[in-house]
């Protein structure tokens, strides 16, 4: 019982996983200039994030102390915990301040809107 965990599969289900992460990133992309539908996407995602790890990735977790133990070391050795960080409200103000004190020109806002 003392052997390493295997690396995740390179094709099936990790090939199909690739195309769906470039289909959201595309999807991204598409959303450019579009907050409120990105924020949407972000919720989504970090719903997605919680649900995997509240659900299957805890059910999968060894029962075993020293198979727990190899798992989290591998998990160290390929980057850590996945975490998906907030925009804190305190970066939203500095990013405001920042436009602030960098106004456009009257007539570069208006050119902006009217594209």
């Amino acid at each position: 019982m003392n052997q390493p965990f295997p690396s995740p599969p390179e094709g099936g289900a990790i090939a199909g996983l690739e195309a769906q992460l470039a289909s959201l990133e595309h999807m991204a992309n598409d959303l450019n200039g579009q907050p409120e539908a990105l924020l949407d996407l972000l919720r989504r995602l970090e719903q997605l994030h919680r649900s995997i790890q509240d659900g299957p990735f805890r059910n999968s977790l060894p029962a075993d102390r020293n198979d727990l133990f190899r798992l989290l070391a591998e998990m160290e050795r390929s980057g850590g915990w996945p975490y998906i960080p907030r925009l804190q409200l305190r970066t939203f103000m500095d990013l405001l301040q920042l436009d602030a004190s960098h106004p456009l020109p009257a007539d570069a806002g208006e050119q902006s809107l009217a594209a």
